[in-house]
């Protein structure tokens, strides 16, 4: 296994971020880390989500209806960085209580393309999509790696 590059252990660094940000539900130090021009395909409509501005809304949107803190676990991430540009793919786990009381546990598929802006990492595109069954087209709540 090769020793990460200083670039990619800033992005490593700014993900952790994102996700304790995420997980407080800290929607100014989530969204500090998307470019305004980000482009998003998310899981919550719209399709396509053409600014940072708009993607706050999905997550004012989604936090609105969690009780407490978002339990949200990365696994495998990868980060592939080149000169100002990088991806990074993971299978995330999300648990929490919603205000109803429910309790939600599904998995994500996140991919996310950064670009270094001003000497920092931004996101600047992300897909988030659910594993399905094609059979009832209903999003798995468990999902094998």
């Amino acid at each position: 296994m090769q020793t990460p590059t200083a670039e990619e252990t800033e992005i490593r660094k700014g993900l952790d971020d994102l996700v304790q940000a995420l997980r407080s539900k800290n929607i100014e130090a989530l969204m500090a880390h998307y470019a305004a021009a980000t482009v998003v395909f998310d899981i919550r409509p719209p399709l396509r989500i053409e600014s940072a501005g708009a993607y706050r809304k999905n997550f004012e949107a989604w936090f609105a209806t969690v009780d407490g803190p978002i339990d949200y676990e990365v696994h495998e991430l990868l980060v592939t960085v080149r000169d100002d540009v990088a991806f990074c793919h993971s299978l995330c786990h999300v648990r929490s209580k919603r205000t109803n009381g429910e309790k939600a546990d599904y998995w994500v598929r996140v991919t996310s393309g950064l670009r270094k802006m001003s000497d920092r990492w931004m996101i600047t595109h992300e897909h988030i999509s659910m594993p399905i069954d094609l059979r009832t087209m209903q999003a798995q709540p468990e999902f094998q790696s």
